[in-house]
């Protein structure tokens, strides 16, 4: 339960911060991340397959 409570305050802090940034260092910062996700999941998903 505790970990909930955390998840939602940083979510909301994370929100909070994006709201007041201008919008193409929002949508940049989110292609950043998006970008690092999707090769971390391709990484993830093809490097593991000897186990």
């Amino acid at each position: 339960m505790l970990f909930i409570v955390a998840a939602l305050a940083l979510a909301g802090i994370l929100l909070g911060a994006a709201a007041h940034t201008p919008l193409p260092v929002f949508l940049t910062a989110s292609a950043a991340i998006g970008t690092w996700l999707l090769i971390f999941f391709i990484r993830e998903r093809t490097g593991h397959k000897e186990s």
